[in-house]
């Protein structure tokens, strides 16, 4: 039975958890109205604020005649909201993606990206724009490219795991090998492609959300809104996997098939959200971090809370990527390489300190 002293470290633990994802949804919330402003027209916070409410509820507010002159609900509605909502959705699941994967393989370093299917992703739009070759035509030749190069990789990762035995040191290595062997895919392709392919081919590996529309904020969010809440199920699986085989088999949690079904999950979405975006590095990798530091490593509170902080840290590097240099948008996977690679330097030296 649980002491008087564990039932008020329990209370504590659980007062810290709520306090900080009502801090996240704070900072998200003022995170939306600072990026729905940012553009070419001027709008001030609170009718960014007011415009979105508009277009929630039309008709249930009276707009002030500078908003209707300007349409500044058309602004908000047409051009910028889809890309604010598509910058919260994608680091969500990115940050979810990259906690399912620390927990399943038991790596503070794993990754989507670090596994390989980022560069099977990138290995997929280069043959779709220098070769012309891919599953679809027209605007979503490279989209779907993208996407079935990186399930490919994640089948590829599973079944290399299968054949030397299902075990997270087996599914790194086979990471390892396939973003190795991708990227010089990649690489021979910007070797033999045109000058206009190679910038092509670069300037998606950059990532962006530039292309964010209405559709694709629809496939990303659908997709995300259905895992996640197969994720956090599944929680106490991901849990008992987290803490090794042999506990999780002691607690009868099916170690392969629970693996194959959290990495094919994960895979899933960082293929949906990255096949739109290019390659954003450095969210799924940060934000478990910072939210495991905070709140501990339950997955019960780790996984929604991770992917507050992915959306926020995604959107806040998108907001940044506007601004920092007058008249230009910095693609956001530099931003988010520039925001996450200090954290890093300061884990190393926290973890040599310690």
């Amino acid at each position: 039975m649980m002491t008087d002293f564990g039932r008020e470290e329990y209370a504590r633990l659980t007062e810290k958890r709520a306090l900080f994802i009502t801090a996240l949804i704070l900072i998200l919330v003022a995170l939306v109205g600072i990026a729905v402003t940012l553009g070419s027209a001027d709008l001030p916070v609170a009718d960014a604020y007011l415009a979105i409410f508009a277009g929630l509820f039309p008709g249930a507010v009276d707009l002030p005649e500078r908003m209707i002159e300007s349409n500044a609900v058309g602004i908000v509605w047409g051009w910028r909201l889809h890309r604010v909502l598509f910058a919260i959705a994608a680091g969500f699941g990115l940050a979810i993606a990259g906690t399912v994967m620390q927990g399943v393989l038991r790596n503070p370093l794993a990754s989507p990206f670090t596994l390989g299917i980022a560069s099977a992703a990138s290995c997929g739009a280069s043959v779709a724009i220098v070769l012309g070759a891919g599953i679809l035509s027209g605007g979503y030749l490279v989209v779907g490219n993208a996407f079935l190069f990186a399930m490919l990789a994640a089948g590829a990762i599973y079944g290399m795991a299968r054949l030397r035995g299902m075990g997270s040191e087996t599914m790194i290595l086979a990471g390892v090998a396939l973003m190795y062997l991708f990227s010089a895919v990649t690489s021979l392709l910007q070797y033999v492609g045109s000058a206009e392919q190679l910038q092509a081919v670069v300037f998606w590996m950059f990532g962006s959300l530039d292309k964010s529309s209405w559709p694709k904020l629809g496939i990303v969010t659908a997709v995300v809104a259905a895992v996640v809440p197969l994720l956090l199920w599944r929680a106490w699986d991901l849990n008992a996997l987290a803490e090794g085989d042999e506990v999780a088999k002691s607690l009868g949690v099916p170690v392969e098939r629970s693996m194959a079904g959290f990495m094919l999950a994960a895979s899933l979405v960082t293929a949906v959200i990255i096949c739109f975006t290019g390659t954003i590095g450095f969210i799924g990798l940060v934000a478990p971090h910072i939210t495991r530091m905070a709140i501990g490593a339950d997955h019960r509170t780790l996984l929604p809370a991770s992917g507050l902080v992915g959306a926020a840290l995604l959107l806040g590097a998108d907001c940044l990527a506007r601004t920092v240099i007058p008249g230009t948008i910095v693609p956001v996977g530099i931003m988010t390489a520039f925001l996450g690679i200090p954290f890093f330097l300061y884990l190393f030296m926290r973890r040599r300190d310690a």
